[in-house]
């Protein structure tokens, strides 16, 4: 999740030119007009979804005496990586492909202060009626081979709006601070050689994705103990 934040997504005859797609159908040229209102719907979908999780935020913080998200980034797409990954899917460049096929356009990273309160917001989503989880992918049980752990859902979120309900997607990425450590360290050297990381390297970043989840855990044992040695009134103190 690298966009720039709160970039407005802005599609213009320039920004298509730019990106190599000289001959475009004359239809889409006419869509431009609704894929400049693109921007306002994801945007209205990433603050009703951060409502939304600043409710769960403050009643579980109240029911556990910690927050269990350590803090909230949020982006829209670059219109560029928008229309390359419609190239890439092999998708006509069309507004409805977009909304339909590109689920990542809006995106939020939740980061947390463990790996059980990560799933424990998952279950959360889950059993909201305002909210739909549609896909699930995790790469905490399962790290990808480079080492990258992470919870990453596609989710729905309702927008009332005058002309009725949309539900829109957005995309969530929820790690613990470690994780999210090893993964900003992972793309600064990743650009640095450009893309093509020495073996060796791969291996110690593996190595570090490794000591990163077993921090947690042990992180997580220690937040037990405390808290199984800890009065009634004293949960406060644990709070950020």
């Amino acid at each position: 999740m690298k966009e720039h934040e709160g970039s407005q997504l802005v599609i213009s005859p320039i920004h298509l030119h730019d990106i190599g797609t000289r001959q475009l159908a004359d239809e889409l040229l006419l869509q431009l007009n609704e894929w400049n209102n693109v921007p306002m719907l994801y945007q209205l979908a990433l603050e009703e979804l951060q409502n939304k999780i600043n409710v769960i935020k403050t009643e579980l913080k109240q029911l556990n005496g910690y927050s269990p998200i350590e803090h909230i980034k949020v982006r829209i797409k670059e219109p560029k990586s928008i229309l390359d990954k419609m190239k890439r899917k092999g998708c006509g460049l069309t507004v409805d492909n977009m909304l339909n096929q590109i689920h990542d356009i809006a995106g939020m990273r939740i980061v947390c202060a463990f790996v059980k309160d990560i799933y424990l917001l998952l279950e959360h989503f889950k059993q909201r009626s305002d909210i739909h989880v549609l896909e699930v992918k995790d790469y905490i049980k399962d790290p990808k081979p480079n080492g990258y752990q992470s919870l990453h859902i596609i989710l729905a979120v309702p927008l009332i709006l005058l002309e009725g309900t949309r539900w829109m997607k957005v995309e969530i990425q929820m790690r613990t601070l470690a994780m999210d450590f090893w993964a900003s360290m992972e793309h600064i050297l990743f650009y640095k050689y450009d893309k093509q990381v020495p073996a060796h390297v791969h291996t110690e970043l593996k190595e570090a994705s490794e000591a990163a989840y077993a921090l947690d855990k042990k992180m997580l044992r220690i937040q037990k103990e405390i808290l199984s040695n800890t009065t009634t009134s004293e949960p406060s103190l644990l709070s950020p």
